[in-house]
């Protein structure tokens, strides 16, 4: 039997990267899997992916940073497979540049997906754990929240956000059986950082740098976010609560950042 066995999780941001590689780990863990995300035709593939492996999983087309997607989407889940005892915020977007080059509406999208987003998704779930006797919410985070990282400010300060909320919640919460935990992965090897690379003057030299950095040598992997966020969600974890779990190989610890 996997980690989550018999558990429905809902995972925003589930179309690709990091979120995506979240749903896949769960449904190998045994979870029924909803897939929460703005990419239409993204969801609905990951879905029937993990339907063609045999596991139950649900499509749901949404834009996080609307309150009532979010709250139908939700209904969705607990109609089509059940209430939720996992949420995981991944869903997010990465503006580039420092605060004078960040536009009023960049700076109100990125609030919208990364923070109101997770407001939307814990006010729908966090009844539905309540009633349920408990719960695991993660939101993901970023080092960007801990350290910082030259040319995102928007983007950090979103993410710094999230770790207070995680906390936040924790404390409010943790009677009634729900942990809340906030992740910050490193460099991660994906589709956001190829973005990020593409967007820089000489992108071989910009993903070159990142992986210089690396105390290991070479940045992290969506695999091993995800084994990570599956531990963290299953009941092996029960006395983590209100932690922010860095995943980044170190880098933190080792204080440099890439040259860009």
């Amino acid at each position: 039997m996997g980690l989550l066995e018999g558990k429905v999780a809902l995972v925003t941001g589930a179309a690709n990267g990091i979120g995506r590689g979240i749903a896949l780990q769960f449904a190998a863990q045994g979870a029924a899997v909803g897939i929460l995300d703005r990419d239409e035709d993204g969801a609905r593939c990951v879905a029937a992916s993990l339907s063609a492996r045999g596991r139950r999983s649900l499509a749901l087309p949404a834009d996080v940073s609307r309150a009532d997607a979010v709250r139908n989407s939700v209904r969705r889940l607990v109609t089509e497979l059940g209430p939720p005892a996992i949420l995981v915020h991944a869903a997010g977007i990465m503006p580039t540049g420092t605060l004078e080059e960040t536009s009023e509406e960049d700076w109100d999208r990125v609030y919208a997906v990364n923070a109101k987003g997770a407001f939307l998704t814990c006010r729908e779930v966090l009844p539905l754990m309540r009633e349920a006797g408990g719960g695991s919410i993660v939101l993901m985070a970023s080092i960007t929240g801990v350290s910082g990282l030259p040319g995102l400010a928007a983007y950090s300060g979103t993410k710094g956000a999230l770790i207070a909320l995680a906390r936040a919640l924790a404390i409010d919460h943790a009677a009634e059986g729900i942990r809340v935990n906030s992740v910050s992965p490193g460099t991660i090897d994906s589709p956001m950082l190829h973005a990020f690379a593409a967007g820089q003057s000489d992108p071989e030299a910009t993903r070159a740098a990142f992986d210089r950095v690396q105390p290991r040598g070479t940045v992290g992997t969506i695999e091993e976010v995800a084994n990570v966020v599956a531990f963290l969600v299953s009941d092996g974890a029960s006395l983590i609560n209100g932690a922010n779990i860095r995943i980044d190989g170190a880098m933190s610890v080792k204080g440099q950042q890439p040259r860009i």
